[in-house]
């Protein structure tokens, strides 16, 4: 069945390539490079076959929809990333795609590389900020508890998860890499969302408490084990690549971490302390710093792993204080609120629930997810008694350890692209 994109009226021969076939293995789209901006409704061309038109509509939608569903859920508490989730969901076929004149006209296939590019440069500077507020010091501050209750609140779901996992593996596509698939699953089940933990923290006014800090301690340890892993599971997803060039992979990651602490780390400190005290930090420096999120970016890329492992290390060498505020202060709010919901709309665009109709598939789903949270809360809860910690204080720590958000998503995201999850 070919998909031949509609061309701007009295423009036929520079968009005659504008055409889509789709293949046994996967659709295939061609479109005119030229087809950015619309010449007006008044020469009788729609503007939404044309890219910028088109992306700027949907980026306004995406944005609308998720301040919508913050403030409808906002009474009964619920973080941001619920609403982003649930707004992406709501855009993508499992709802609103169900409408043929939605999914052809507002979200076509052809404009989705386009949304997609600039969503993942909004992840990057969202992972490069992630990063920056991390206070990689508090895991030395809060001692050997924090760092037992993240291993054992990790390690438990992850076996268990790579374990129950085996039942899902007649149901996955042959072409998927099985070892790195349970790798995959298994980081996506135990890992605690660290960046919606500290929003839920703030919000409940327990950021600062005790068991405030032992959460986000644990929780940075958890994030640190987290990327490692994601880091080995990326390396051997390639298909085609041998034993010796993963290893290839990790030991360039190890190198790019090292060079970021012990070169781009000592280079940061010595701009900061080229700015007079009383005095902002220059613009000049500000931009270099930013565009050094890309650099990074791109040379995680290249080694093999994904791009926001090296956004996320890079930002965890940016030295706090006075630079770290100000990075913050200009990139949170266009970041989380503009760049981020492009993510989660990609995620529910390429997601369709009505699809999971099998009271099988639903029930090993739910079975998977129920042991791993499961295994999650109980070890942590059975660590924080055994450091003479209330029974109380160690439910609520087990529960706040179970936090998921945007980082599974990633996982999965990188999984898919990767096509060990798929």
């Amino acid at each position: 069945m070919a998909d031949v994109l509609p061309a701007a009226a009295g423009a036929a021969p520079r968009n005659a390539t504008a055409r889509g076939n789709i293949s046994s293995a996967a659709s295939v789209v061609c479109y005119s490079p030229m087809m950015v901006t619309a010449y007006g409704i008044w020469q009788g061309v729609n503007p939404l076959e044309f890219s910028l038109p088109l992306f700027i509509l949907q980026t306004a939608i995406i944005v609308a929809t998720t301040r919508l569903l913050v403030l409808l859920l906002k009474p009964i508490r619920q973080p941001r990333v619920i609403a982003e989730i649930l707004a992406g969901v709501i855009l993508g076929p499992s709802v609103m795609g169900q409408m043929d004149v939605w999914a052809t006209t507002v979200f076509p296939v052809r404009s989705l590389l386009t949304l997609e590019t600039v969503a993942h440069v909004g992840l990057l500077y969202f992972l490069f900020l992630v990063g920056l507020e991390m206070d990689v010091n508090v895991i030395r501050r809060s001692g050997k508890k924090a760092l037992i209750i993240a291993v054992a609140g990790m390690a438990l779901p992850f076996c268990i998860g790579t374990a129950t996992s085996f039942i899902f593996r007649h149901q996955v596509s042959k072409n998927v890499h099985q070892a790195s698939f349970l790798l995959f699953l298994g980081v996506a089940l135990s890992v605690t969302a660290f960046p919606v933990l500290a929003r839920i923290l703030a919000e409940i006014k327990l950021l600062n408490s005790d068991l405030g800090r032992i959460a986000m301690s644990a929780a940075i340890v958890n994030d640190m084990c987290a990327w490692i892993l994601l880091a080995l599971a990326i390396a051997i997803s390639e298909v085609n690549s041998s034993a010796f060039s993963s290893l290839w992979v990790l030991l360039a990651g190890v190198f790019f971490v090292l060079a970021c602490f012990y070169i781009v780390r000592p280079l940061m400190w010595w701009i900061v302390r080229r700015v007079p005290e009383g005095e902002a930090i220059g613009d000049l420096q500000v931009t270099l710093i930013l565009t050094g999120v890309m650099i990074a970016g791109v040379c995680t890329d290249a080694i093999g792993i994904h791009s926001v492992f090296g956004a996320f290390v890079y930002g965890l060498v940016i030295p706090s204080g006075q630079l770290g505020v100000l990075l913050i202060e200009k990139l949170e709010d266009f970041v989380t609120g503009l760049l981020l919901p492009l993510f989660f709309a990609i995620s529910g665009l390429r997601t369709n629930v009505t699809r999971v109709r099998d009271p099988v598939t639903v029930g090993l789903l739910v079975l998977v997810f129920t042991m791993a949270s499961f295994a999650k809360i109980m070890g942590t809860i059975l660590i924080a008694v055994s450091y003479t910690m209330t029974f109380r204080d160690g439910v609520a720590l087990g529960f706040l350890m179970n936090t998921r958000g945007l980082v599974e998503m990633i996982v999965l995201n990188i999984g898919r692209d990767k096509e060990a999850s798929a």
